[in-house]
Formats: C-alpha cells, sequence, structure tokens
C-alpha cells in the first residue's frame, strides 16, 4: 500500500469513526464503512484489501493475547456459572438453529456446524465499550453479557484449532505441532517471565521497552505456532494463558492495548473493503434480510432460553438485544472457513455482508429497545411504588446511594428511623440484600411522597444522584410540604444554584468538603509552614459570598463569567492581605485572626 493510500485510509477512519459514535452507532461500524468507502468498490484507494488484512490481522492476534490474561483461574471459578453456563446456552442456542438451516440449504454438516458458531458470535469491541459507556457493566445483564462474550473469545481458539487439524482443505499438522505445543506448555511460561524481569530490572521503567516486549512474547509464541501449521491466534492465546497469574499481567496489558485498539480498527477496516458492495447492489433484500434475519434469530433464540433457565423478563430482553449483532470472529472464522476450502467463496462472501448490516442494525435496535421496549417492560413490570408499611419516621431520605445510605448510616447509629426511598429496582434489590429497609419509587411522584408520609416528617434528605430529578422532587417538596426542612444535595455548583432559587439554602454539594481537604492536604505537603485550616476557612468564607453574587446573574452567562475571572484576583488579594495580617500578628505577639474561636 502506498504512503498516499495509507493516508486516505487514516483519514477516512478519523472522520467517520468519531462520527458514528456521535450518532450512537459504534466504532466498528465507523471502521467498516471507513473501509467500504476507500476500498475497491468506493475510492479504489488500495484494490487489495487483503494487504492490510494481513497487517490488522495482528490485531485479533493481540486481542486474543489480552483475552488469554483475563483468564485467571480464580476470575473464571467466581464467574463460572456464567461463563459456562450462558456462555454455552447462547453459543448452543443459537449454533445449533443456523446449523440446521445451512443444512437444509445445502451446506454439509462441519460448513453448517462453523456458519451456526460464526454468527452465534457477538461483538466484544462494540458491545463491551458501549456498557461501559452507559454504566451498565455492573448491572446484571451487564455481567451476563460479559460472561458470554468471555466464552465466545475463548470458544474461537478451540475452534480454529480444530480447523487447522482437521486440515480444512489443506494438509493438517502433524506431530510437530504437538511437539510445539508440549513445548510452550513446559518452558513457555518460565522464558516469558525471565524476559520481562529482564526487561523491568534493566529497562529503568521504560514503558516502550516492555511493550516491545509483550509484542515479541506475543507475536513470538504466534509465529512460532503458526510455522507448525496452527493458528497463530491460538499462539497469542496461550501467551496469554501462561501469563494470566504473573506480577506482570495488569504492566502488559496497559503496554499492548493501544496496539491492539489501532490494529482491530484496521481489521474492521480491512473487512470493510472486503464487503462485496456490487453483492449488496445486486442482492438488497436479501442481504438486508440475512442480516435482520441474524439479529432476529439470535434475540429470540437468547430471550427464549435465558427465560427457560429463569431470567426475568426485563433482563432476559435486554440481554438479547445486546447480543443480537454479529461480532468481529465471525469475519475470522468464515475467512479462515473460506481459505481452507469448508465454504465455497460467494457463500463466504454473503455471509460477511449479512454479518456487516447486522452489526449496522444493531445500534438501530437498542434505540427502539431504549425508547420503547424499556419504557414499557418498566411500566408493565414494576409498580409505581413498593407499598410503604411502616408508620411516618422523622426522617425521610430520597435516593440512597452513596451519599443517602452515609446519611442513613449516622442516623442508624443514633437510634433515628428513617423511610428510605430509591427509584432504581436495581439498587433497591441491591441494598435489600445486605439487610437495609428500603422502598421503590420515584420520589418526584406526589403520591409516594404522600405514602411515604412526608408532611409528618422532621427532615427530608434530597439526596438524588440525577439534577432533573432533584430540582423536580424539589419543587414538590416546597410547593406541598413548605414546613418540612429540605436537606439537599447538589451535583455541582449549578445543580447547587438550582436549588436555592427554589428556596432550598440547606444544600451541599457532594464534593466540596473532601475537594477542600484535598486542597489543605496538598498546601500541607508543599508548604508544610502555612496555617491550611486558617486558609481553607478564608477560601469558604469568600465562596460562599461568591456563591451568592454569582446566584443573582445565574442566568446572564457573560455576567457569570466576569464575575468569575474578578473573583480569582479577588481571592489573591484576600488571601495576601491576610498573610501580612498574619505576619503583623506575629510581630506584635499576638494570635491570628484567623485561628480565634470567632473566624
Amino acid at each position: 500500500m502506498s504512503a498516499t493510500a495509507f493516508l486516505i485510509l487514516l483519514a477516512a477512519a478519523v472522520l467517520l469513526v468519531p462520527l458514528f459514535k456521535r450518532l450512537g452507532l459504534g466504532s466498528v461500524l465507523g471502521y467498516l464503512v471507513a473501509g467500504m468507502a476507500v476500498g475497491p468498490y468506493g475510492l479504489r484507494v488500495d484494490s487489495q484489501p487483503d494487504a492490510i488484512l494481513h497487517t490488522a490481522a495482528l490485531g485479533v492476534t493481540l486481542l486474543m493475547f489480552l483475552i488469554g490474561l483475563e483468564l485467571q483461574p480464580s476470575r473464571l471459578w467466581a464467574l463460572r456459572r456464567q461463563v459456562f453456563g450462558l456462555g454455552t446456552l447462547q453459543m448452543a442456542g443459537v449454533a445449533l438453529p443456523v446449523a440446521a438451516l445451512g443444512t437444509a440449504f445445502g451446506l454439509g454438516w462441519a460448513a453448517a456446524a462453523l456458519v451456526g458458531v460464526a454468527i452465534a458470535m457477538s461483538s466484544t469491541a462494540y458491545i463491551l465499550p458501549l456498557l461501559a459507556e452507559r454504566r451498565e457493566l455492573t448491572t446484571r445483564f451487564g455481567r451476563e453479557s460479559f460472561a458470554i462474550l468471555l466464552f465466545q473469545d475463548v470458544s474461537v481458539i478451540p475452534i480454529l484449532a480444530l480447523l487447522a487439524l482437521a486440515g480444512a482443505g489443506g494438509k493438517p499438522p502433524g506431530w510437530p505441532a504437538l511437539a510445539a505445543l508440549g513445548l510452550l506448555a513446559v518452558l513457555g511460561r518460565p522464558v516469558l517471565a525471565t524476559m520481562f524481569r529482564y526487561v523491568a530490572r534493566f529497562g529503568s521503567g521504560n514503558r516502550e521497552l516492555f511493550a516491545a516486549a509483550a509484542l515479541l512474547g506475543a507475536v513470538g509464541i504466534a509465529v512460532g505456532l503458526s510455522s507448525v501449521g496452527l493458528s497463530a491466534s491460538l499462539g497469542a492465546f496461550l501467551a496469554g494463558v501462561l501469563l494470566a497469574d504473573s506480577e506482570f499481567r495488569h504492566e502488559l496489558e496497559a503496554a499492548i492495548e493501544p496496539f491492539e485498539s489501532l490494529l482491530l480498527g484496521l481489521f474492521f477496516i480491512a473487512v470493510g473493503m472486503g464487503i462485496q458492495l456490487p453483492l449488496l447492489a445486486a442482492q438488497p433484500y436479501l442481504v438486508v434480510g440475512l442480516g435482520a434475519g441474524i439479529l432476529l434469530l439470535k434475540a429470540c433464540m437468547l430471550f427464549v432460553w435465558r427465560r427457560v433457565v429463569g431470567g426475568d423478563t426485563s433482563t432476559s430482553l435486554t440481554l438479547a438485544i445486546f447480543l443480537a449483532c454479529g461480532g468481529e470472529f465471525a469475519f475470522v472464522l468464515l475467512a479462515n472457513a473460506g481459505a481452507g476450502g469448508l465454504l465455497r467463496r460467494p457463500t463466504v462472501e454473503l455471509l460477511t455482508a449479512a454479518v456487516a448490516v447486522s452489526m449496522a442494525l444493531a445500534p438501530i435496535l437498542l434505540m427502539l429497545h431504549d425508547r420503547l421496549l424499556k419504557p414499557w417492560m418498566r411500566e408493565r413490570q414494576t409498580p409505581p411504588f413498593s407499598p410503604i408499611d411502616t408508620p411516618g419516621e422523622a426522617v425521610v431520605i430520597a435516593g440512597f446511594g452513596r451519599v443517602g445510605q452515609v446519611v442513613g448510616r449516622m442516623l442508624n447509629a443514633q437510634g433515628i428511623a428513617f423511610t428510605a426511598l430509591d427509584a432504581s429496582p436495581e439498587q433497591v434489590d441491591f441494598v435489600r440484600r445486605f439487610g437495609n429497609k428500603i422502598y421503590y419509587g420515584d420520589a418526584s411522584r406526589l403520591a409516594l411522597l404522600h405514602a411515604a408520609r412526608v408532611g409528618d416528617a422532621k427532615l427530608f434528605v434530597l439526596a438524588v444522584d440525577d439534577v432533573e430529578a432533584s430540582v423536580k422532587i424539589a419543587e414538590l417538596m416546597r410547593r406541598h410540604f413548605p414546613e418540612v426542612p429540605l436537606l439537599a444535595r447538589a451535583r455541582n455548583r449549578a445543580h447547587l444554584m438550582r436549588l436555592r432559587e427554589l428556596g432550598v439554602r440547606n444544600a451541599t454539594r457532594e464534593t466540596w468538603w473532601s475537594s477542600v481537604e484535598m486542597g489543605k492536604q496538598a498546601l500541607q505537603a508543599i508548604r508544610p509552614g502555612l496555617n491550611v485550616q486558617r486558609i481553607a476557612n478564608l477560601f469558604a468564607a469568600h465562596d460562599e459570598r461568591l456563591l451568592e453574587r454569582q446566584q443573582a446573574v445565574s442566568h446572564d452567562q457573560s455576567a457569570l463569567i466576569a464575575l468569575s475571572k474578578s473573583a480569582r484576583a479577588e481571592l489573591e488579594d484576600i488571601l495576601q492581605d491576610d498573610a501580612q495580617l498574619a505576619l503583623h500578628a506575629q510581630d506584635a505577639g499576638a494570635p491570628p485572626a484567623g485561628d480565634t474561636a470567632a473566624s
């Protein structure tokens, strides 16, 4: 590939990938479209995507190395039910029906089985970042999704090994391959550990050398096994497994991740360049129909089987929709099957295009879930709020997360009863498992406030995390229960000013005092002689006065900016003047003004 072609390819990726992420369609689809745009059926920047694919295959190799690093025995044991139970269920539940359809359309049993497994794969590169971005990795369906994806990624290794051992159109590897595996099992870990200890000892913390050693270890074993007829991905995976319990695991992950992400993106671009756009143009209904069929079949099968083994409707539906799309390893398996003669080239091209279409349609399916199915399921499955069977307590806490729980624990320590409310069913279930009494319900509903007997309370603690919900609850409280004292949590300065506009004077920014404390510690570390408590008191007093002035111009952004800029200089003057006063007081033998009780 020429430098100009490579430059255009990078430009397409830089232009399209952020755009697709902004639209909520994911970076994977952006890479695929970038590949199609610059490929032989688009701008024809390079008519040979195979050259890029060979380079980009290194991204898959490094991905398999990272997956191997994740396979700590302790972690696998902790997730054994989800990984091997749900993973096997999902794989078999999708692969078997697809394989049956494949044999019905004339494929041999081996080819049909491989197509079934390829279609069952979901995209780790798309789903895990999406779950992390939505902060849903720790939810029940998020943990189950991670376990199923881990099982899928690991299952690729024996499948590729079986393809190699079976010959799949070529000569199967013989005793050299078995000898290489035996040698790797015996000497792999001590040799790799010795290499990394050498780098750690003599590299003087050089991150680049450690990255080079990681690449040498992963790619070296991959090339070694590839030379005896086994898969390079299998070699990289085994290299990761050998180091999964070593002291270098976290450093290895950090060192190799940038290379893996970049090369995996290049892999998707190469796949996009290889997608047969003429096939899509000639048979659009067939290709799009197959892509939509993959989504529908996978979603239906996973939903049914998850329900059969005891999953609730909401979790099963969300899990099925997230895992319905095709995955990157489908491209790998289909390409290997085509290269080995197990599948004919037209079949590989059709299925590759269909998997790409399923990945393109997946974000649309997710949007439908978020906007239609999820609200419908929530209203259908959960009551407006839990029945509250206790008499009115002295304190009502709305929002029982990280702030509300601390308040509740301090009240409990003094034997003060309270009623805790939270709008998240998952949070309610989690807190109840620890023996705490908490009620499900959205405190922005007046009916719930009446049910909790807020009017009889001596204090209402507003600790809701969501800013808009917090403001809405504060409005209800001021309108319907103005006599009940309100103590509010504010996410930030803007939230605090909105609460003050509603007349909520007792509002505390959640990170304010911890930030001031860290500031005191920072000053003490740099200048040990400073009276940091006195400086903190002056800073807090100045900020309180500034907040009152900012409140008056909170709806005028230009005035707010000008006031904030002038306040910085004002604070510097206050601290400098106070330092001079303290110096004069010390000279006169009097205690500094900031140290008196009145300050």
